[in-house]
């Protein structure tokens, strides 16, 4: 326990565990004694203690398994050994387990969000052994509560032995793979140095929180992807015949319509249990409510001869493709980056996060720009002569937006950031701090994510709904005119006169009051930080003004109002033309 580094932990979960033991041990013997009240409370504590271990056990100790997993079975991708791990373990306990539970939990987040995909291609009851995470009526912790200990633990080891698996399958196997093909393409290169003045961290943050996300969310990558599933699902049904099985036979029952022929089926379909038995009421309950207004029950299906044996190939159909994507996907896109790096870097060694970004992005532009092409092709020169006018029309102002709202904003929130926050926590007075543009502008992207969702977030305001409208209008409707306008124009003379009000102050007023150079000096570093509280504290003390006014009002109109009476409005006549003449004054 002392070797594990977190003594205190584990002790903690050990005692749960013993506490644990100990009111099932109370409980039964309140029961043989009949202590109902007694009996009663040990089982809510009990409960409360097995739901508590099960969500550490859940969320904490299952991802954590997957990250420890997926990093020993990717060593040799990146030239490393136990001992390593061993040793930065050692060195940073906390650190190194924290970046294991996370790279485990983003593994099982995106397998999961790869099975509510599948549910969504094939037929009701295919996936009937894995949860339905969206079912509105699926309760985890209900689960936890009623489910026996045996049952937990059973599910725990088959997921630990699934996800294990698939780690093999897709990670351990591919780069063993490579490592005999291709002896001269791995290790990546992944250390976190570099001669450049530019943070490795920043703009590997930068990647992976802003243009990864953008990637996926606007290229269309989930439909692509439920395309190639479902695709490679009528394949494998066509050859196996297995169609009926993994997309059902609705669309035929329904041509069929009404036929006698039908009837002939039926027997079959109660042979191959395609009508849930009382244990499967649940699953198909379940299915039933995924598919929105589908029947209740699973889907009919047609059984083949020798399903067992067809289910087996198509398990290892389904194996050799996916070790095939991950071959393609660990290969390909870093293959491409490295191609063109080249052309910009020579031989020098870039972080392979790098590469990979460019020739993901590649691939990505590439398939785009053919999947366009083929949807113009049909339409005629004159529609394609058009629609390349448009989309450059279209190109050209997003660049102009993206200078502005990616180029300008972040450039200067970034100063802002390091002249407030960075520079006076970590450069003395007595030295001069060196501001680095590229840093400052990629820290600034993630502070403009940042503070974009948190005004998405935030009550209803101007800037608030821009920025819901400039979503709302996309990339294709994007109004050039209403962005510089509405949201850079604004924002930009904001965080300018936020850099340049402080500076003009410090280097040009101070100066002719007649203090010292270091009251000057002193003055010029601290007066960002000390206009930020400046503005803090009027922000808090207007907040709390208008909360004050508002409890003053209900006050005063909870104990002086007596009632609220509507009384019509009436223009004045000085106010426009076309309003009616005033009433004459009644004595």
């Amino acid at each position: 326990v002392q070797a594990s580094h977190f003594e205190g932990l584990i002790t903690t979960i050990v005692g749960y565990v013993l506490l644990a033991v100990t009111l099932i041990m109370c409980h039964g013997l309140a029961a043989l004694v009949r202590f109902q009240r007694s009996r009663r409370l040990l089982g809510v504590c009990y409960i409360v203690v097995k739901v508590s271990l099960l969500v550490v056990v859940e969320i904490g100790i299952f991802p954590l398994i997957c990250g420890w997993w997926l990093d020993i079975c990717s060593l040799e991708m990146f030239d490393a050994s136990l001992k390593d791990r061993e040793t930065s373990f050692d060195s940073a306990p906390g650190t190194t387990m924290f970046l294991h539970w996370l790279v485990g939990m983003v593994y099982v987040f995106y397998f999961a969000s790869f099975i509510l995909l599948l549910r969504e291609v094939l037929r009701p009851g295919v996936l009937w052994f894995l949860r339905n995470l969206n079912d509105p009526d699926f309760n985890p912790v209900q689960e936890m509560i009623h489910l026996p200990i045996y049952r937990h633990l059973r599910r725990f080891i088959l997921s630990v032995v699934v996800f294990g698996s698939i780690v093999l399958l897709m990670l351990w196997l591919p780069i063993q793979i490579i490592k005999l093909v291709l002896p001269n393409f791995l290790p990546y290169n992944v250390m976190l140095y570099s001669d450049a003045p530019v943070s490795e961290l920043s703009l590997e943050l930068l990647l992976l929180q802003v243009v990864l996300p953008a990637l996926l969310e606007q290229g269309h990558t989930r439909q692509w992807l439920k395309g190639l599933v479902r695709a490679w699902t009528v394949t494998a049904g066509y050859l196996l015949d297995l169609h009926s099985y993994l997309l059902g036979d609705q669309e035929e029952s329904d041509s069929n319509g009404n036929q006698p022929a039908n009837n002939n089926n039926n027997q079959p379909i109660r042979n191959n249990n395609a009508i849930p038995a009382v244990g499967e009421g649940l699953h198909a309950a379940h299915q039933a409510i995924l598919q929105h207004g589908g029947p209740v029950g699973f889907q009919p299906y047609h059984r083949p001869v020798r399903f067992p044996f067809r289910i087996v190939l198509l398990i290892v159909f389904m194996c050799v493709t996916l070790l095939a994507t991950s071959l393609v996907c660990l290969t390909l896109p870093v293959f491409a980056g490295r191609w063109l790096m080249s052309f910009w870097t020579g031989s020098a060694k870039i972080h392979e996060l790098y590469t990979a970004a460019c020739g993901l992005y590649v691939c990505w532009l590439s398939i785009r720009g053919i999947t366009v092409l083929l949807a113009w092709m049909p339409q005629g020169r004159t529609v394609i002569l058009h629609k390349v006018q448009e989309w450059s029309f279209m190109i050209l102002k997003t660049l102009i937006v993206a200078l502005l709202v990616a180029g300008v904003i972040p450039l200067l929130l970034g100063l802002l950031f390091e002249l407030v926050i960075v520079a006076p926590l970590r450069v003395p007075l007595d030295q001069t701090p060196l501001f680095c543009p590229w840093q400052d502008w990629a820290l600034g992207v993630l502070h403009a994510k940042i503070i974009a969702a948190i005004t998405l977030m935030g009550p209803q305001w101007w800037l608030k709904m821009v920025i819901e409208q400039v979503y709302a209008n996309g990339i294709r409707n994007i109004d050039l005119h209403f962005i510089v306008r509405k949201l850079a124009a604004p924002v930009i003379s904001v965080l300018l006169l936020s850099l340049c009000v402080p500076y003009v102050i410090a280097a040009g007023i101070v100066p002719i009051i007649g203090v010292t150079m270091e009251m000057q000096n002193l003055v010029q570093r601290r007066i960002y930080p000390f206009l930020l509280m400046v503005v803090v504290l009027m922000g808090i003390l207007s907040f709390q003004i208008r909360q004050f006014k508002r409890l003053y009002e209900h006050i005063k109109n909870d104990k002086y109002l007596v009632g609220q009476r509507l009384v019509n409005y009436e223009r004045k006549a000085g106010k426009t033309s076309a309003a009616p003449p005033p009433s004459p004054p009644q004595h």
